[in-house]
């Protein structure tokens, strides 16, 4: 990664123009060409370095119900309880932790009760009942961007 790259991150993490074209706009801030800013962004984008572009929606402004979970799953039953939940579309993030509760993931829909019913078929489908719903109680809000 070099100094453009690290250029080119600073703009997208926090300031990503919302305009038709906007690895041209990037370009333009930074003295390259559309192609060169949408080269490097996929080649960082296939390093792992970009892991996603996309917008940060207020899922609660949006009228949307959102929940951190967490299972406690056996060894030999991860595969088949990961595939029941990523089969829901409204699961956003599904990671394994070195915990207890080792499975935890965040789960969007449009209300609370649709999502403490998903809850009980991932029960019901896999046989795992150590589910935690983890609903926040206060909002913080963090910035996550990191100037490179």
């Amino acid at each position: 990664m070099d100094a453009i790259d690290k250029k080119i991150l600073n703009i997208i993490q926090t300031r990503f123009p919302l305009e038709p074209e906007p690895y041209k706009a990037v370009g333009a801030q930074i003295g390259l060409s559309e192609d060169d800013v949408f080269a490097r962004v996929k080649k960082l984008k296939e390093k792992g370095i970009i892991r996603r572009i996309g917008a940060v929606f207020d899922l609660g402004e949006l009228g949307f119900a959102s929940t951190l979970c967490a299972a406690r799953v056996p060894e030999d039953k991860i595969r088949i309880f990961v595939d029941a939940v990523n089969s829901y579309p409204g699961v956003t993030h599904n990671y394994r932790r070195n915990h207890a509760y080792n499975i935890w993931f965040t789960f969007i829909a449009p209300t609370m009760d649709d999502i403490e019913k998903a809850l009980r078929e991932i029960s019901d489908t896999t046989g795992i009942t150590d589910i935690l719903n983890m609903s926040a109680k206060r909002k913080f809000k963090i910035d996550a961007s990191f100037e490179l």
